[in-house]
């Protein structure tokens, strides 16, 4: 029963039952639809203009639904989720809300057909658990098996959609060479890859073919003052966290001067202040500094003459990544324990050098041979900002999946195969069941077709026809002992047939398929679970105080 109302003893309105489901139903497709048309190598790329007409173009669905200002609370639901499929695997956002989406409205129609959610959310669950444990036993491929073809490959996969997909081969060999330029191994004896350590800058000009991997990590300002060498070699590195000015009174201290002689002496009193702290850094042996905050032309000159480097207003997160890249550490005070000012020589990092180089227009720092990790950095080239901002993006997946790639050392095919090898699998398995469970798990089956669907549909292509056929392959793949090889067999979409992927190199990390799956369902059981929604208006007797 629905019904919508306004009890007397809360002050909102209250909406229960199948109308709360409806609307939360509605209101996820209208995000899945937005970003479906941005799905697969062929999608579509979307404008979004903010309030004060930034103007970004991209096709990253994470991107998307974080500039959309979304009102509805369970399509709020959908975009955290996005961002969880950005930070967990870097790729596959509009795969997931697209799946959530679906499952969302099968499940909806279930309800409608008076099938109890609970059971419909155990069904899930039994699902999902049953679809990694294939995708880990059945679908996944060693990347050993594929050779290191396989992290171009799925650099190139991961950007087939974007805006750079036609440089694919050029921009995959790049990112794979600095995802390996970043390789550590950690105390436990693990082979990591902090993708942190690549740092990607802007740079107009010229095309995005001329963009480049410099090894070493680069800031995007220059010298703090001409006369500073434009070399230092090997590199003392101080991370400073603080003003380098000439110190002044804190707010609320007076000092009352009766004879006026004595203010010149507070003038160069404060002037000496700053003078003492830079010798106490050059003592210590740096001849690179690092600052946050601003550095007072005045005392740029002791740097100057020490023939030191000095960088003022470097980002935050630049210094944190220069201070773990070099061993240093980034100091926001000098005040020690006794209320001196002291700066120890152990808190230097190292590098073997730092330059200052000319890229486009712009000066940039190089801070070369570091000494903990080894740090990359690409520096991109193209015709405007949002060209820019897009190919950053697109990179910034594709690090993503590379790295997911070596560390999970497992691979599958991509185009819809893997989605199309659970689907006839979850189906088959549903038939097994004889629990209320089997429906939902047959709908589960159904919903994970709708990535080839839609992979076909943005490619002007059949789907119908398309998607038949890949099932008609994957259960021939599932059935006979000796078609085991057609279970990577996805769309090519350019052509509009089916082929295999794994040949074509059309593939993705497991782990990104499995994490999909997880984070899709997880989403869509939330939503589901919710039978009441109440908006509770404002009180406005308490604003009237």
């Amino acid at each position: 029963m629905a019904f919508t109302s306004r009890t007397p003893d809360i002050s909102g309105e209250r909406q229960s039952g199948q109308d709360v489901r409806t609307q939360n139903v509605m209101a996820c497709q209208a995000v899945a639809n937005i970003v479906k048309s941005s799905l697969g190598p062929v999608g579509l790329d979307k404008m979004l203009v903010d309030d004060i007409g930034d103007v970004t173009i991209t096709n990253d669905g994470a991107t998307i639904l974080k500039m959309l200002e979304v009102e509805h609370p369970a399509a709020k639901v959908l975009v955290e989720l996005a961002e969880l499929q950005d930070r967990e695997v870097g790729d596959g956002t509009t795969s997931v809300v697209i799946i959530a989406a679906e499952l969302l409205k099968r499940a909806n129609d279930l309800v409608r057909n008076k099938i109890h959610p609970t059971s419909i959310i155990s069904g899930y669950r039994l699902a999902m658990r049953e679809a990694c444990k294939y995708v880990d036993e059945k679908l996944a491929v060693k990347v050993e098996k594929l050779g290191k073809d396989s992290l171009v490959n799925s650099a190139k996969t991961s950007m087939s959609s974007k805006l750079i997909g036609g440089d694919s081969d050029f921009f995959a060999n790049l990112v794979v060479e600095a995802v390996q330029a970043v390789k550590m191994t950690n105390a436990r004896g693990e082979v990591k890859y902090p993708i942190k350590g690549i740092n990607i800058l802007k740079a107009h000009g010229k095309s995005a073919r001329d963009s480049y991997l410099l090894k070493g990590y680069a800031l995007n300002t220059g010298r703090a003052a001409q006369g500073m060498p434009m070399r230092v070699a090997p590199a003392r590195i101080a991370c400073l966290d603080f003003n380098l000015q000439r110190t002044k009174m804190q707010m609320g201290v007076q000092v009352l001067v009766t004879d006026p002689r004595e203010l010149e002496k507070i003038r160069q009193r404060e002037a000496d202040m700053t003078k003492e702290r830079i010798e106490k850094l050059l003592k210590a042996g740096a001849n690179v500094v690092l600052t946050t905050k601003g550095i007072d032309d005045m005392a740029l000159k002791y740097f100057v003459e020490a023939g030191a480097i000095a960088v003022r207003r470097v980002r935050k997160e630049d210094l944190r990544h220069v201070a773990k890249a070099t061993g240093a550490t980034a100091v926001s005070t000098f005040a020690d324990m006794e209320g001196e000012e002291t700066f120890d020589s152990s808190l230097l990092g190292y590098a073997d050098e730092v330059v200052e180089e000319r890229i486009a227009d712009d000066d940039v720092i190089m801070i070369k041979g570091t000494k903990t990790s080894s740090a990359a950095s690409l520096i991109l080239r193209g015709a405007n900002d949002f060209m820019l901002d897009e190919m950053d993006r697109a990179l910034h997946d594709a690090i993503s999946i590379v790295k997911r790639t070596l560390e999970s050392n497992t691979v599958v095919a991509g185009g819809g195969a893997a989605e199309a090898a659970l689907s006839v699998y979850l189906e088959n398995l549903a038939t097994t069941l004889g629990s209320r469970e089997q429906l939902a798990i047959a709908e589960f089956a159904e919903s994970l077709l709708i990535i080839p669907k839609v992979l076909a549909v943005n490619a002007a292509k059949d789907a119908t026809e398309l998607v038949a056929k890949l099932r008609a392959y994957h259960h021939t793949a599932q059935t006979k002992a000796d078609k085991k090889h057609l279970s990577s067999m996805g769309l090519d979409l350019v052509k509009g047939t089916v082929r295999n992927n794994l040949e074509a190199g059309v593939i993705e990390p497991a782990m990104s398929k499995v994490k999909i799956i997880q984070f899709a369902t997880e989403a869509a059981i939330t939503i589901l679970r919710i039978d009441d929604m109440i908006k509770l208006v404002k009180d406005e007797s308490q604003n009237e105080e």
